[in-house]
């Protein structure tokens, strides 16, 4: 990050706790730590991708950081405000610049709503456009996604379009405003090997076009290779390792990323024997309702000292990068 850069998402030790009710009448209770104690900036433009297993907290993480869900603890800042302090008014303008495209395409769209529909519906919110006006503004999106000639696709319903034509659609509604920050949850998972290439296109192409922020989320590490030039390491609620794509791809600090990095298919021999060498594979993860004391990713490391046992390693500067790891202090 340069220091011309503006920060434009400052997420300062965001916490979210689920409670599990417990005993006859409920009286004691558990919780969920979903996000336990997590804190970054995302720059104007800049391009960021958060991976970790199932269950490490991303999709928590990302509800939190558009206001959908409140934090246990801790705060969102979008251009230097707190989410959670605002108006429904203040936050309502917010909306325009904070989008999301859900993991499921066929789930986030209302199934008695025609494509038209839909789409209509976000401008009507949030403009005082008139009919005309939405209309053509609508079929620009649908020439923007790659749904054309978009009169074939306006009077459709959601089921009787594929999965990557759902998914265009929803993107098409996520940048109607033209937003300057977009959360993806997973945006190709659901998708065809032969389609997932082409909705990773056209997201990198709108964020060029629009100058737009972007967070993706996914398990898939060698996506972020593709989509971002930043890459935040997840693991059981807690954040372990923060750098460029290519530095972290390129030389993992911390045990968790070499382990994600040790099951992405290499097409080089040499170089995944040489990766097969740090391959971290103990266990299965903790419970987030009852996790290790100390460092979370002790008991699957095969680097463990004592200290990590007892105490929780904080971020620290590595190499140019942020990691969370007792090795390296």
């Amino acid at each position: 990050m340069t220091m011309s850069s503006r920060i434009l998402i400052q997420v300062r030790n965001v916490k979210k706790y689920f409670p599990v009710g417990s005993g006859l009448f409920r009286r004691s209770r558990r919780y969920v730590k979903a996000v336990d104690g997590v804190s970054f900036d995302i720059p104007e433009g800049e391009t960021y991708g958060l991976v970790g297993e199932s269950g490490s907290g991303k999709t928590t993480l990302a509800r939190v950081m558009l206001g959908l869900i409140e934090p246990t603890d801790g705060a969102v800042y979008f251009r230097g405000k707190n989410i959670f302090k605002l108006s429904k008014e203040e936050m309502r303008k917010i909306r325009r610049e904070m989008q999301i495209i859900f993991q499921d395409p066929l789930a986030s769209l209302n199934p008695r709503k025609t494509i038209e529909q839909t789409l209509k519906q976000v401008f009507k919110i949030h403009t005082s456009l008139s009919d005309d006006e939405i209309l053509d503004r609508v079929k620009s999106l649908l020439e923007m996604v790659g749904l054309t000639p978009p009169e074939r696709f306006l009077s459709r319903y959601p089921h009787e379009l594929s999965g990557g034509q759902r998914q265009r659609v929803c993107i098409a509604r996520a940048i109607a405003l033209k937003p300057s920050f977009l959360i993806a949850d997973e945006p190709v998972s659901a998708l065809d090997v032969s389609i997932r290439g082409q909705i990773i296109k056209l997201i990198r192409r709108i964020h060029e076009e629009f100058n737009m922020a972007y967070l993706v989320i996914t398990h898939d590490i060698a996506l972020v290779k593709s989509m971002c030039k930043n890459v935040l390491v997840m693991y059981l609620g807690r954040l372990v390792e923060i750098g460029e794509t290519m530095d972290v791809m390129k030389s993992p600090l911390h045990p968790y990323t070499q382990m994600l990095l040790s099951a992405v298919p290499i097409p080089n021999p040499e170089i995944a024997r040489e990766r097969k060498k740090h391959r971290v594979v103990i266990g299965e993860p903790p419970s987030p309702i009852n996790p290790p004391k100390g460092c979370h990713f002790h008991p699957r490391c095969p680097y463990v000292k004592e200290i990590c046992r007892k105490e929780r390693p904080e971020l620290i500067r590595v190499d140019g990068r942020l990691v969370a790891c007792h090795l390296y202090m």
